[in-house]
This record gives C-alpha cells, structure tokens and sequence, in this order.
C-alpha cells in the first residue's frame, strides 16, 4: 500500500507550492536546472552555460513532424511577437530534436529560420538525447519506416521554461492560450 501511497502524498504536496501568479505549471522545486552538451544548427558544440542570461523555453521534436511541432513553435512565435521589443532579445527558445538521422544542424537552420531568431536547433549524439531527455523526463520512440524510409517520432510536448540563470521555472502545455504564455514569459523576463 506504501508504494502507490507515497506518489500521491508527494504531488498533492507539491500542488499546494505552486504560485497561483504562474498560468504555466510551476516546476521550480521538481526539475533541474538547464544542463545539455550539444550541436547547434551551425555546428558548433554548445552547452548550456551559451544560453544563460535570458528566458530559455526548450523544447523537443523534430523537423519532419506533421502536426504537433510546427503548431506548438508557431504559438510560440506568436507568443514572442506579442512581447515588447526589447523584451524579444531576452527570450530563446531551443528546439532539440529527438531524430538526430535527419535533422543534421544543416537542416535544423532552415526549419528554426522559419519562425524567428529567438529560435535555436540543437542536435547530438545519440547517447547525448538520451542524457538530455531522460534529465527532463522526456519520452520519444520511433514508429516503422515506410517503403519510402519515412517514419513518425511520437515525443512528448511539454515546454520547459528556464530563468535568466537557467533554473527550471515552468511547464507550459502547448496547448495554452498565447495569452498565457506571454504573460508567464513576461514575468520569466522581468525576474530576470
């Protein structure tokens, strides 16, 4: 009884920490900082003291994604475009992908072109995906290759919000209404 008892206590108490400020989950006190060594879409080698000094929001999927990906960094354009000027310039949204075969940093570049300069793609290793994604509990599985060698990358699609300093914040759904997500990211910038 122990067993299914203790998961329970713990988020019920973990419930009750959260800020009612926040429209996003907070996450403050369940995740850990921002910690990754990867490729970004030049190339280069980044970890994740290259992201600290603004809002962070990362994010996991991959470029061939039919539906969930594009929907969820386009609310996000729309979020950042809905930001004040000079507010923009203190937010980046990394988008790690989760099918490192096809998206080489080369391909990243155009895909996160298409929805502005705050956003970044990232890639790696293998072992360096799942060292990131087990990190933030992430889950991603490849489907069957098609006759073509297409396949689908089923991933989940929370959106992990980072201070300036690159402590873990929040848990947006990509699913909450832009207003929302300007709002907590407004907030995420003015705490600095």
């Amino acid at each position: 009884m122990r067993n299914w008892l203790l998961p329970i206590l713990v988020s019920l108490s973990l419930a009750g920490c959260s800020d009612p400020n926040w429209h996003a989950t907070d996450i403050s006190e369940v995740m850990p900082a921002l910690d990754l060594s990867l490729v970004n879409e030049d190339g280069k080698p980044v970890e994740e003291d290259d992201f600290l000094g603004t809002t962070t929001l990362l994010y996991f999927g991959y470029t061939h994604c039919p539906d969930v990906c594009p929907t969820s960094l386009a609310r996000l354009t729309a979020a950042i475009k809905k930001l004040d000027e000079p507010d923009r310039d203190d937010v980046q949204v990394l988008f790690v992908s989760v099918d490192p075969e096809r998206d080489t940093p080369a391909v990243l570049k155009r895909y996160t072109d298409v929805f502005g300069p705050q956003f970044i793609g990232l890639t790696g290793t293998t072992a360096q995906l799942h060292a990131l994604t087990n990190r933030y509990r992430i889950s991603y599985s490849y489907g069957e290759e098609d006759a073509n060698g297409n396949y689908d990358v089923s991933h989940s699609s929370g959106i992990f919000a980072f201070d300036s300093e690159g402590q873990a914040r929040l848990l947006m759904r990509d699913s909450d209404p832009i207003d929302t997500l300007v709002s907590d990211i407004r907030r995420l910038i003015a705490q600095g």
